[in-house]
């Protein structure tokens, strides 16, 4: 059997705020071979300190995947078997799929906020 293809579309949450503030990803569209590493990017220029990955299957609401409270501060979401984050510097937060399946493909949405309350 060749190999798998895998398609993750990504979106991006804005923040509230000024016109020159916002959350990049990128890449915008990603097709890969599966069981590929793949590397998600997230940035943001409010310096906010809390960020987060979810993922949106069709029909269904966003599933926390990952969130960060400051560098250094990650914590697992609610589905994160098959990904890793890290934010070692404020404004980036990269998801990465260890190991690309067919189940992960998907929508995926990176936000960020000032605090979590």
């Amino acid at each position: 059997m060749g190999p798998r293809l895998l398609g993750c579309v990504l979106f991006c949450f804005l923040g509230a705020g000024p016109l020159e503030a916002d959350v990049t990803q990128s890449p915008r569209h990603c097709i890969t071979e599966t069981r590929k590493r793949v590397t998600l990017t997230c940035s943001q220029n409010m310096n906010h300190d809390v960020m987060y990955w979810y993922r949106q299957d069709p029909g269904l609401g966003p599933k926390l995947i990952y969130f960060s409270r400051n560098v250094g501060f990650v914590e697992k979401g609610d589905i994160s078997d098959g990904y890793t984050a890290s934010q070692e510097e404020k404004p980036n937060f990269p998801l990465i799929l260890e190991l690309t399946n067919t189940y992960q493909t998907s929508l995926y949405l990176c936000a960020s906020s000032e605090s979590t309350a």
